[in-house]
């Protein structure tokens, strides 16, 4: 029989006499003191402190305790476990019994959720998993009541008001327990990934007076070129408007100004002056966020000090260094994170407790939103207003950062309107227009054909013609079919190569570029925004303006040719790709036809924005109808498990496989060989992974080519050797002329 004098325990350890355990009424407290620390970044501690202190009632039940004692004896089996006991339930329950219906709902969201992920509210899409049904509590329940002393079951409700959207407010306030959570059981369970965690980062103010130096060196040593003598006036420009209270920010610099270290020194000065936590760069392609990390890296102090995640996130290293990086990007606890629009948006609207743990270490910071041109726009509505929340309520300073700035105001009309838009954005650029007539380094031509197509064969033919040349199609198909085309020692470039592979490639020509070599390249747009690579002749297939610009960066961008680099425009021969790079596009061509003298004037960019975000209109923006499941009423009746699961940015469904690439196969059985060692070792293979289309991904598992990797369920390698190949990456078999049938050997 139990009374409350009795010991009851969080966890334990295997090994280990109970007397080592950790009590529960221990892990509760420190629970609950570590949540409402970290919820008092937005004026909820007490919201934070009682949802800790309530989140494992459950286990005060006594089979939840029977449980425990039985893992940990000699004689225990599998067979006689008793049964997992529901130990996330009981907080809620409790709270619903005891609380008002506001209150209750907030703290069984959190509670109920912090295991399972925030759910619900109704059993539409959820069933019996729905917070509705889970409230209504049981039996046991009501029985382990007796076990939990007083002072936890009588705690004061909080009394702080939800600021802003409560839908919101909820996520983050769930982010405070579940890392709270997850910070203690790691104390006790595993001390010395703990002590590692705790090791201190540098603080942004040592970070800025190192940044300060470097630039000073940077700018003494740079040639004293018009373009860095631009820069230079760029980078004065943004230390000035950090000086300025925190408010919305626009970065509008024209490709290839500098835009990347001049956003961190504003960052650094802007966060050093009010306090801001720490500094997050939000960056829209995998295929560029290695590069942008490198250069802070280089910055001397900052070698330790940037974290990055991302899918492709390298691990070169195996000591304590490399695993407090990978702990601190579990919840973004260093002064500055490198990071994907992908991972950002949709950590805010998810409902794991995995990916949700960083975000209460989103406020307080400032945030650059590198390439805001990328802002989804079929989920404009719900991204924008995420980015308008962590303004209003949660201290946070965004920096929209572009060459191609959309117009993210307000808008209400009566064909259209953009409610969740800014109020007010503040430029930092004292004179954008002149400051692109000063920048404009590349001239926009468009092909001889247009308004017609161009075949492959007659624009190869043109390529042939530049020992330098860019070429960027819209599809991975037509990178391969011009890449046929081309003459040998012509570079592909393209998403079907693996991460790894395409940092070789982009180095490799970034080299013959600075030798003076012949450079030919056919390339995805995964080359455009943010790959640092200077060309003097550049071709882009017809796309919407924002990629058109980003591909003329790419063009001239030092400014050291005698005149202006060449970037032309042409209309492909094949299909144009569905959606909304089909829409960009058509609305591209029409902006291009007015302004042919000008093509990619701010004039010209304003124009194609307000276009496409017309043409795609209120419920286009938010396509999913994300804001809809999360409504801004009094209810609280959130669907959250729904909204996380259709908010995805890449809405295409792919699916990886590990491809044979340099030191991937190694990798491979160093997996079969220690698969106690998999985390990290799966970690290493993300450099090696290609994501296929479901339906190719499906045929190649059918036809032998990629197979399941024994042991580790949903982990594809390839197994057909010549389907990877080192000019081109990932080929189909039935791909013609890039296949022997020699080579398909299985």
């Amino acid at each position: 029989m139990s009374n409350k004098a009795n010991a009851f325990y969080a966890h334990s350890k295997e090994g280990e006499s109970i007397e080592r355990w950790q009590r529960l009424e221990v892990h509760l407290k420190n629970t609950a003191c570590l949540a409402g620390g970290f919820a008092d970044a937005f004026g909820a501690r007490q919201w934070g402190y009682v949802a800790g202190l309530w989140h494992d009632l459950g286990k005060y039940a006594e089979q939840f305790q029977s449980m425990l004692i039985h893992k940990n004896t000699i004689e225990a089996s599998e067979e006689t476990l008793p049964e997992k006991i529901n130990h996330s339930s009981a907080g809620g329950w409790y709270a619903a019994q005891k609380l008002s219906k506001g209150h209750a709902r907030i703290l069984s969201f959190l509670i109920m959720g912090h295991h399972a992920g925030l759910t619900d509210f109704h059993s539409e899409y959820v069933g019996n998993a729905s917070l509705e049904k889970r409230m209504r509590g049981s039996e046991e329940v009501v029985s382990l009541l007796k076990n939990i002393p007083d002072y936890i079951l009588s705690i004061e409700p909080p009394k702080e008001l939800i600021s802003g959207d409560a839908s919101f407010w909820i996520r983050m306030l769930y982010s405070c327990l579940v890392d709270a959570d997850y910070l203690d059981t790691e104390s006790f369970m595993e001390e010395d990934r703990s002590c590692i965690r705790s090791e201190k980062y540098p603080e942004l103010k040592k970070l800025e007076s190192s940044f300060d130096r470097y630039m000073e060196s940077l700018l003494g040593y740079s040639k004293k070129t018009p373009v860095n003598k631009i820069r230079k006036d760029i980078l004065e420009q943004c230390l000035k408007a950090a000086e300025q209270p925190p408010r919305i920010f626009s970065l509008t610099v024209p490709t290839g100004g500098g835009k990347t270290l001049s956003s961190m020194a504003f960052a650094l000065r802007h966060a050093v002056k009010y306090t801001k936590n720490r500094i997050i760069y939000v960056i829209p392609y995998t295929s560029i966020i290695e590069q942008t990390a490198d250069v802070f890296r280089a910055i001397p102090g900052f070698e330790d000090a940037v974290i990055e995640h991302h899918s492709n996130l390298r691990d070169d290293g195996d000591g304590k260094d490399s695993l407090k990086s990978r702990l601190a990007a579990e919840n973004w606890d260093a002064p500055i994170i490198v990071t994907t629009a992908v991972q950002f948006f949709e950590s805010l609207y998810s409902n794991r407790s995995s990916r949700c743990r960083k975000l209460h270490n989103i406020a307080g910071s400032v945030v650059i939103f590198d390439e805001a041109q990328c802002l989804p726009p079929d989920y404009l509505r719900p991204v924008v207003f995420a980015i308008k929340e962590l303004y209003l309520h949660y201290g946070v300073t965004p920096v929209l950062c572009t060459a191609t700035q959309p117009d993210l105001g307000v808008r209400k009309s009566f064909d259209f309107e953009f409610k969740e838009g800014f109020e007010s954005i503040h430029e930092i650029m004292e004179d954008t227009i002149n400051l692109y007539d000063k920048l404009k380094r590349v001239d926009i031509e468009l092909h001889r054909s247009w308004p017609l197509p161009v075949s492959w064969e007659g624009l190869a033919s043109e390529l042939v013609q530049h020992e330098m040349v860019l070429c960027i199609v819209n599809r991975r198909d037509d990178c391969r079919d011009l890449f046929r085309l081309m003459p040998e020692g012509t570079i592909h470039l393209s998403a079907l190569m693996c991460g790894e592979h395409r940092s070789r490639v982009i180095w490799e020509i970034k080299q013959r570029l600075i030798a003076g070599l012949p450079t030919r390249v056919i390339s995805t747009q995964l080359v455009e925004a943010g790959v640092d690579i200077d060309f003097p002749v550049v071709c882009r297939a017809l796309a919407g303006l924002d990629s058109i610009a980003q591909a003329a960066g790419r063009c001239n961008r030092e400014g050291l040719l005698s005149h202006n680099g060449k970037t032309v425009v042409f209309i492909p021969s094949s299909r144009v790709p569905k959606g909304h790079l089909a829409q960009a596009a058509s609305i591209g061509q029409e902006v291009i036809t007015r302004h042919t003298n000008n093509p990619l004037s701010p004039k010209a960019i304003k124009e194609f924005f307000d276009q496409l975000y017309w043409m795609k209109g209120d419920e286009g923006l938010d396509r999913k109808g994300i804001l809809k499941l999360l409504p801004p009423d009094k209810t609280l009746e959130y669907a959250f498990r729904t909204a996380a699961s259709l908010f995805r940015l890449i809405d295409e469904h792919y699916l990886p496989v590990i491809v044979q690439y340099e030191e991937s196969m190694k990798y491979i059985e160093e997996l079969r060989k220690t698969p106690w060692n998999a985390r990290k070792i799966l970690r290493k293979l993300q450099r090696y992974v290609v994501n296929l289309p479901e339906k190719v991904h499906h045929e190649m598992q059918y036809s032998g080519h990629i197979a399941e990797l024994r042991g580790f369920e949903g982990i594809y390698v390839q197994k057909t050797t010549g389907i990877y190949r080192k000019d081109i990456g990932f080929c189909q078999p039935s791909e013609k002329g890039f296949l022997n049938p020699d080579d398909l050997i299985i």
